[in-house]
C-alpha cells in the first residue's frame, strides 16, 4: 500500500527562524507518529504544516494518492472556546460538515454514524448537553467522536491527553489503537514517553534546530533526547538507571 505522504528535504520555520532543515521521511497507512520536542522546537508549527496553514521554507510534501479530502484535526485544548453555544451532539456532527447536503442537512445514515461516534467515544448520554457544562475529559472525548465522524485516513491530535484524567486517556488511546488497525495514520503531538513507548511505532523528535525520525528504539535514546534537547543530562542518567526507560514529562 503506498504512502499517505512523503515529505522531501523539509526546513520549517519563519522568516527570521529555522526550526529545522533537511526532514524527509513516509507516513504509511497503520502508523502513529509521536511528535515530540521541547518549548518552541516546531511541534505546533508542523501540525499546521500538514493541515495547510503554513507554507515550508523549502522542501515539499507530495500525496501519492492525492491530498485527503478532509483530515482528521484535534487542535489543543487551549484553542477550543467551549463557550460556543452548542450541544455536544452539534459538535460532533461537525465532522461529516462536507457530506452536508444544504437543504436537508444530516440525512439518516450520517445521524447514525454520529451516534455511533458518540457511544465509542463514551459520551452518548452527553449527547445534549451544551459543552460550557463539560468536563475537560468530557469534552477532548466530544472531539475525539467529531474526528471519527471525519472518517480521514490521516489524523492529527495536537497534545491529545492534556487535562484528562488516567482513565480517559487509556480509552482515548484505544480509539488510536484502532484507527491504526483501521489503516489510518495519526500523528500526535504528546508530553509523555510513555505513552510513546506504549502506542506509537514512529517518532519525530525536534529540537536545538534538528528534526530526528524513526522507530521508537532509534530515536528515543538518551544520547539523542539530549542533544536535541528533550532531556537535560541529569534526566537521561536517570532515565538509564533503571531496567526500562522511565515515563518523563519531558519538556513539551
Amino acid at each position: 500500500m503506498s504512502a499517505i505522504l512523503q515529505i522531501h528535504n523539509l526546513a520549517l520555520g519563519y522568516p527570521t527562524l529555522t526550526l529545522f532543515r533537511q526532514l524527509s521521511f513516509s507516513i504509511e497507512p497503520g502508523t502513529t507518529v509521536a511528535v515530540l520536542g521541547a518549548n518552541g522546537s516546531g511541534k505546533s508549527t508542523f501540525i499546521k504544516l500538514l493541515l495547510g496553514l503554513v507554507s515550508p521554507l523549502s522542501g515539499e510534501l507530495h500525496w501519492p494518492r492525492g491530498r485527503p479530502a478532509e483530515i482528521g484535526y484535534l487542535a489543543q485544548m487551549a484553542e477550543f472556546d467551549r463557550r460556543f453555544p452548542i450541544r455536544v451532539r452539534d459538535l460532533v456532527s461537525m465532522g461529516a460538515w462536507q457530506r452536508f447536503d444544504l437543504w436537508s442537512g444530516l440525512n439518516r445514515s450520517k445521524r447514525c454514524r454520529v451516534g455511533a461516534a458518540l457511544e465509542d467515544a463514551g459520551i452518548q448520554a452527553l449527547a445534549d448537553r451544551p459543552l460550557h457544562t463539560l468536563s475537560g475529559g468530557q469534552l477532548q472525548r466530544a472531539l475525539f467522536a467529531r474526528v471519527m465522524v471525519q472518517d480521514s485516513p490521516l489524523i492529527l491530535l495536537d497534545e491529545p491527553f492534556d487535562g484528562v484524567d488516567q482513565s480517559t486517556e487509556e480509552h482515548l488511546l484505544s480509539i488510536i489503537q484502532r484507527w491504526r488497525s483501521e489503516g489510518r495514520a495519526v500523528v500526535m503531538v504528546v508530553h509523555d514517553l510513555s505513552s510513546v513507548l506504549d502506542h506509537c511505532n514512529k517518532v519525530l523528535l525536534l529540537g536545538n534546530g534538528e528534526a530526528t525520525y524513526g522507530t521508537v528504539e532509534s530515536v528515543l535514546t538518551a544520547d539523542r533526547l539530549v542533544a536535541q534537547g528533550y532531556f537535560s543530562v541529569s534526566q537521561a542518567a536517570w532515565m538509564l538507571s533503571g531496567p526500562e526507560v522511565k515515563p518523563v514529562n519531558g519538556g513539551v
